[in-house]
């Protein structure tokens, strides 16, 4: 049974007696008000789901009560009823918001139906909101998990661009978050609550790519049955990210500069162009720099592109993240195996933290999920690790004695070892070993004071 309630707006006794007793029956919990201004004091002390209005009522019509309710930004739903020679009034109310309108004389299985329909409409309707909440905080930037100066200083970059509609361009090897960036600059702009398409330039064949792009019309070519858009129509109003840009191929990089320049598309087969409102990052593990040396990439296109230019680290290059990424996925896919490898031993962590990751990022996690499968206990060993990593054979001086340290621990001594490790390569030089960090010159003396090292 259902515990919504409804109140009923109507100035004849017998419709709200009838309504009242039907809907009652249904399990809904009535309240009712004689007319419009009656129905505006009923809302001041009470919360509805759904409010049934009549349109024909004296004192305050229905189409008034529905502009009044709508200025106090009332989150019912409204459902007006009219008799048949006010249909026309009805579609004006449904145009200032109103849900639906059903016409009397109606049955009872009719009024049912309407209501079942708006709580379903109601329902998708918040979880869509629920979901872009979700989606929002999975590709906000507390969700990229980093303690790297430059990966902070790429944070402040992306909140400075993100509600421009400028063209990015990421760079960075393969598996260090180029798309989670492009998410990121998405979902943090006035662009949120539009699409974000994505796609990689180099895993679709050149003779289907253009049509990927831009779409096609029917009768363009022997399979064309019918209209097709393209990405950049799906993405109309919100962003395109062009992975892996540097293996577009080269008419279609002409093609791509038009659309860019002119802020439009035409359909492969068609004579049309449509005008669109696509903001483009682009993506890339090449230096396309070089590829523009070379004659591989247009220089025209290379400067439409690299409006700004976000360029990310490799994993190798921000070993101090090691351990909080481990951590991470750790708690990933424990919840998502319904496993309990939730700790890692000091000689697994150590060869962890030294191994080049040429995959980066993406490779780590593959790692740590194969670990958190293929371990027998609560704790990963180095035999849970894959064979071409278990090769490499931490330190000696980097061993921890003690193997019952939690994460946490753990990655407090690996940050004094990597301290020390660099202030021995400068030969006690702080601002060199800070550089080689990549932390601040004030973080390394923070740091050499909590760790109390000279």
């Amino acid at each position: 049974m259902s515990s919504k309630r409804i109140l009923i707006i109507d100035d004849e006794e017998n419709m709200l007696h009838m309504l009242k007793t039907i809907l009652s029956k249904e399990g809904y919990e009535i309240i009712t008000a004689g007319n419009g201004i009656e129905g505006l004091e009923k809302i001041e002390t009470n919360l509805f789901d759904t409010i049934l209005c009549d349109l024909r009522m004296p004192e305050m019509d229905g189409l008034s009560f529905l502009k009044t309710v709508k200025v106090k930004n009332i989150d019912s739903t409204i459902i007006m009823m009219s008799a048949y020679g006010t249909i026309d009034l009805a579609v004006e109310a449904m145009k200032h918001g109103a849900y639906d309108y059903i016409s009397k004389p109606f049955k009872p299985d009719e009024i049912i139906l309407t209501l079942k329909k708006s709580e379903e409409r109601e329902r998708l309707r918040k979880e869509n909101i629920l979901l872009k909440k979700e989606i929002n905080k999975e590709f906000g930037l507390e969700n990229i998990i980093t303690k790297n100066d430059k990966m902070l200083q790429i944070f402040e970059t992306i909140h400075k661009i993100s509600d421009y509609d400028t063209s990015v361009l990421i760079l960075g090897e393969s598996g260090t978050g180029k798309e989670l960036v492009a998410k990121a600059i998405h979902y943090n702009s006035k662009r949120s609550g539009k699409p974000f398409v994505a796609i990689n330039c180099g895993a679709i064949p050149e003779n289907l790519l253009e049509s990927e792009l831009f779409g096609y019309v029917k009768g363009a070519f022997t399979d064309a049955n019918q209209n097709k858009k393209g990405l950049f129509e799906e993405a109309n109003g919100g962003t395109l990210l062009l992975d892996e840009i540097g293996e577009l191929p080269s008419n279609l990089q002409v093609k791509l500069l038009r659309a860019l320049q002119e802020g439009e598309v035409r359909k492969v087969g068609d004579t049309k162009q449509i005008k669109l409102d696509v903001r483009i990052i682009a993506a890339t593990s090449k230096n396309l720099g070089q590829e523009v040396r070379n004659d591989s990439f247009r220089e025209d296109l290379f400067y439409r592109l690299n409006v700004i230019q976000i360029d990310l680290p490799p994993l190798r290059e921000r070993r101090e993240d090691i351990p909080l990424l481990i951590n991470h996925f750790l708690n990933r896919y424990n919840e998502k195996h319904h496993l309990k490898a939730k700790n890692i031993s000091s000689a697994a962590l150590n060869i962890l933290v030294e191994y080049d990751w040429q995959g980066n990022i993406r490779e780590l996690e593959n790692a740590i999920e194969r670990a958190v499968i293929l371990s027998e206990g609560s704790r990963i060993e180095v035999s849970a690790l894959p064979p071409d990593i278990r090769k490499l054979k931490a330190p000696r001086e980097q061993e921890v004695v003690n193997d019952e340290y939690s994460i946490k621990r753990i990655h407090l001594i690996m940050e004094e070892q990597l301290i020390k490790k660099a202030l021995d390569k400068t030969k006690g030089n702080r601002t060199q070993a800070a550089r080689l960090l990549e932390i601040s010159h004030p973080s390394l003396l923070s740091k050499m004071k909590e760790f109390r090292l000279r």
